[in-house]
C-alpha cells in the first residue's frame, strides 16, 4: 500500500499560481504600454498643431470673417455657426433621447416590438455618419423643404447622436435601485411621480454624461453637415435657424484642402479653438454633472 501524499492544496496549485501572477504582470505592462502609447501620440499631434498654429491666433483672427487672403482670415461665422449647430442639436436630442429612454425602461412592456426597437437603437449607434448625412439631405433639406439650413443640420446631427443619448440613459436608468421605487409605490405614487421626483434626479449625472459624449461627437462631425450642404466660405454668421451656416470642422476641412502652407496653418489655428470650444462646453456638462450628483449625496 503507497504512502499518502504529504502534498497539500497550496503546494500542489503553487506553480500555476506563479505562472499567473506572472501572466498578470505582463498583460498589465501590455496594458500600460498602450496607454502611454495612445497619449504620446496624442501628445505629439497636439504639440504639432500648436507650434503651426498658435502665431495665427489673436483678436482679429476670433472677429474676422473667412477669406481668400490668409492674413485677412478669421473664423467668427465659423464659431457663431458651430455654437448654433450645437445648440439646436442638444434642444432636439436631450428630450427626445430622454424621453425614448424612460418609456422603454419605465412604461413600455418587455416584449418582441421592444426588443426590435433596442436592437436597431443599438445599431443606430454604429452606422457611419454619411449615412445620417444622406438622410438627412433626404428629409430635413429636400422633403421637408428647411433647405440648406442650421435647422437642418442640427436635425441631422440630432439623429446621429440619438442613439447614443437613448442608451446612456438607459444605463443611467437601470443603475437607480430599485428599492426607491418600490418604497415611492409603498407611499402612493403614481407611476410618473415615481420617475419625476425619484428616478430622473438620482440617474442625471449618468444622463448628462450621456449628453457630454453625444455633445463632443457631434461638434466634430463633417460629413453630415457637408452632406446637407454646408457652406465651406461664408462672410456672415447665422442669425436665425434658417441662415445657411458653416462651422468650425468645415472650416478646418476647406482650408487644409488649399494647397498654401499659410492656410494649413490657418487650419491647425482653428483646431486649437474647436478644441478650447468643446473642452469649454465639456467642462461645463461636467459641473453641471457633478453639482447634480453632489446633490444627490446630500
Amino acid at each position: 500500500m503507497s504512502a499518502p501524499s504529504l502534498l497539500t492544496d497550496t503546494d500542489r496549485f503553487e506553480p500555476r499560481l506563479g505562472r499567473r501572477h506572472r501572466t498578470g504582470r505582463v498583460f498589465r505592462r501590455l496594458c500600460l504600454a498602450s496607454i502611454a502609447f495612445s497619449v504620446l501620440v496624442l501628445l505629439i499631434l497636439l504639440v504639432d498643431v500648436a507650434l503651426d498654429g498658435i502665431g495665427w491666433l489673436s483678436l482679429d483672427f476670433l472677429t474676422h470673417y473667412p477669406s481668400r487672403i490668409p492674413g485677412r482670415a478669421g473664423i467668427k461665422s465659423a464659431i457663431l455657426g458651430t455654437l448654433w449647430m450645437m445648440g439646436l442639436t442638444a434642444a432636439f436630442s436631450f428630450p427626445l433621447g430622454v424621453g425614448a429612454a424612460i418609456y422603454l425602461e419605465e412604461y413600455s412592456s418587455k416584449n418582441r416590438l421592444t426588443q426590435l426597437i433596442e436592437i436597431n437603437i443599438a445599431n443606430l449607434a454604429g452606422v457611419p455618419s454619411i449615412v445620417y448625412g444622406i438622410l438627412g439631405l433626404a428629409i430635413f433639406v429636400r422633403f421637408m423643404g428647411l433647405g440648406r439650413s442650421v435647422l437642418a443640420g442640427a436635425a441631422t446631427l440630432a439623429l446621429l447622436v440619438l442613439p447614443v443619448v437613448i442608451i446612456a440613459t438607459r444605463e443611467a436608468i437601470r443603475a437607480v435601485p430599485g428599492s426607491l421605487r418600490e418604497a415611492a409605490y409603498g407611499v402612493g405614487a403614481t407611476r410618473w411621480q415615481v420617475v419625476r421626483h425619484h428616478v430622473l434626479p438620482v440617474a442625471l449625472p449618468g444622463i448628462l454624461t450621456g449628453m457630454i459624449l453625444s455633445i463632443s461627437r457631434a461638434i466634430g462631425e463633417t460629413a453630415p453637415l457637408i452632406m446637407i450642404g454646408a457652406l465651406t466660405f461664408i462672410a456672415f454668421p447665422p442669425t436665425s435657424p434658417m441662415d445657411p451656416f458653416t462651422v468650425l470642422p468645415i472650416q478646418i476641412f476647406n482650408w487644409t484642402s488649399k494647397p498654401q502652407a499659410e492656410f494649413h496653418e490657418l487650419a491647425a489655428a482653428a483646431i486649437l479653438v474647436l478644441l478650447v470650444v468643446l473642452l469649454t462646453m465639456n467642462f461645463t456638462a461636467i459641473m453641471l454633472r457633478n453639482r447634480f450628483q453632489s446633490r444627490r449625496d446630500q
